[in-house]
């Protein structure tokens, strides 16, 4: 007889589950972007941006947050994001330089928080309100190119904006999150 390891259930795994399928929808998402199917990527796009703020609710509204949380939302983001940021520039939908930016970001708070975790421990993220501010533009962002390729709306000086928002706001955070985490690693030394 074949015995099966019994997992336990409970409602806290929801906002988990949810991030898990917003992981799940990048390479769809970038599938669906690198062949113009430009309706279905604007959708699936929706859905993992709308699950992201689900998670998010639940596991505040409910106390349902959790140790993986914590480490799978904001890299379900990021990924999310340097994925889709990556192949719009591939496509040249947006300039190489703002995916660098982007890409750039991410990629220093991950070797940042890897680094902080080797030298000193557990590093409790929160994120601040620029980085939440920055993640909404980028999907604004992102929504907009897609949309202005689509069906030609916004209109092209709402993308460039919304460009040179992203790149601010991408710049902005990404000093942020140097500076808070850089001073809190220099007062453990």
């Amino acid at each position: 007889a074949v015995r099966r390891l019994a997992v336990p259930w409970s409602p806290r795994q929801i906002p988990n589950v949810i991030t898990t399928i917003r992981i799940l929808l990048v390479a769809p998402i970038a599938v669906a972007l690198a062949h113009h199917q430009l309706l279905i990527t604007i959708l699936l796009f929706g859905i993992a941006a709308t699950s992201d703020l689900a998670d998010g609710f639940l596991a505040k509204r409910f106390g349902w947050q959790s140790e993986l949380g914590a480490v799978l939302d904001p890299a379900a983001d990021k990924l999310l994001l340097a994925t889709v940021f990556v192949t719009l520039a591939y496509l040249g939908l947006v300039p190489l330089w703002l995916m660098a930016a982007a890409v750039a970001r991410d990629a220093i708070i991950v070797l940042g928080a890897l680094l902080y975790r080797l030298c000193f421990g557990l590093l409790n993220v929160r994120p601040s309100v620029v980085s939440k501010f920055n993640t909404l533009c980028q999907a604004a962002f992102i929504m907009a190119v897609v949309g202005r390729a689509e069906f030609s709306i916004p209109p092209a000086s709402v993308v460039m904006w919304l460009g040179a928002l992203v790149f601010v706001t991408v710049t902005v955070s990404g000093i942020d999150y140097v500076l808070i985490y850089g001073r809190r690693a220099l007062s453990l030394r």
